[in-house]
């Protein structure tokens, strides 16, 4: 397995919809094996191949650190085929957009549709955390960010925020090394 770039906002690459798998094969699963490593380094709870720079249809996604156990799950080709009328909000974050937090109406359960690890079809219907996490990564394959669920006074803000901090960073490497050490700590 290998640790994968994390691509961050406003990388257009995030922008772009992403292809369906045509069938789970040994190179899907080393993707997604690949995935897990790297969204467990970050440290993360979700993350979809356009965050790592692939654009097909796969995500992955471990919430065993809160009350929901699911253990990690491999989902090609997700799609949610049910969504409940009762909403909820939590508190999003995302790997692409590093230190940015808002909070985000989404349907409060949903039943998502893909295929597992093993390539076989497989239903699954999610509630609480895992519902959330599911369709902020599902947003992924379309290109859509957690950010452009808020106004765009706020989204632009952050975006703002991002471009500077990335001209920071690649001024600070041509500099030879990072000029305030607290910033390399880890994202949450």
């Amino acid at each position: 397995m290998a640790l994968l770039p994390i691509l961050t906002a406003p990388d257009p690459r995030l922008k772009k919809k992403s292809e369906p798998v045509d069938a789970v094969d040994d190179v899907v699963r080393r993707l997604m094996d690949d995935m897990l490593e790297t969204m467990y380094a970050a440290p993360g709870i979700g993350l979809a191949a356009p965050q790592v720079g692939v654009l097909k249809r796969v995500i992955v996604l471990d919430i065993d650190r809160e009350e929901t156990r699911t253990g990690p799950l491999f989902m090609a080709n997700p799609e949610i085929v049910e969504a409940s009328d009762e909403d909820a909000t939590y508190e999003e974050g995302c790997l692409s957009v590093p230190e940015h937090y808002s909070d985000v109406v989404r349907p409060a359960a949903v039943t998502v549709r893909y295929l597992d690890r093993d390539g076989a079809a497989q239903e699954l219907k999610c509630d609480g955390l895992l519902s959330t996490c599911v369709q902020h990564e599902i947003d992924h394959l379309d290109g859509i960010l957690f950010i452009d669920h808020i106004s765009a006074l706020k989204r632009n803000m952050i975006l703002r925020k991002l471009l500077k901090a990335r001209k920071e960073k690649e001024r600070e490497e041509a500099e030879g090394g990072p000029a305030n050490p607290k910033e390399a700590a880890p994202v949450l």
